[in-house]
């Protein structure tokens, strides 16, 4: 399956969106590799097992299941998890890109792949529709969960 969106961070013409900076949107993504249990319901421990200037190995632990993946950071730009494909988990990819499409515009740009069947044909595709779908709810709450720690960090 690959299944991309976008989520707006800033928008000029709509000031109810709040605003973030680079720098913030940054910290956040970096949070999310640091520490993605505020990001990931569910997940109960997050152990780095392996860390270099750009990148992170992670052991992802949810309840019996534990999920590895490799954490490729290219700063101000873009964060890539790649996780491992086992027997009880079909592996991937996620790259969250930030993106200005105008001056004073943020976006983030959500690209999954997986090994999950797309074609239109497939016995999977309402399964495959389901798991975009929950993708995109993960995202929008990866955003609110960076806005409460810019919130938080601003007032230090």
């Amino acid at each position: 399956m690959n299944f991309e969106h976008l989520v707006v961070i800033n928008d000029p013409a709509d000031p109810a969106l709040g605003e973030l900076t680079r720098e913030e949107l940054w910290f956040g993504l970096l949070c999310r590799a640091e520490d993605p249990r505020a990001f990931l319901p569910g997940l109960e421990t997050c152990t780095i097992v392996e860390r270099s200037d750009m990148e992170l190995v992670r052991e992802l632990k949810f309840g019996a299941a534990v999920i590895r993946d490799r954490v490729t950071l290219v700063p101000m730009e873009s964060v890539r998890f790649e996780s491992e494909r086992t027997e009880s988990h079909a592996g991937g990819t996620l790259t969250i890109a930030i993106e200005e499409p105008a001056p004073g515009q943020l976006v983030l740009r959500f690209r999954y792949l997986t090994t999950l069947p797309d074609d239109a044909g497939s016995p999977d595709r309402a399964y495959v529709e389901y798991v975009k779908s929950a993708y995109h709810q993960s995202d929008l709450d990866t955003v609110r969960v960076i806005r409460m720690i810019a919130e938080s960090t601003r007032f230090q």
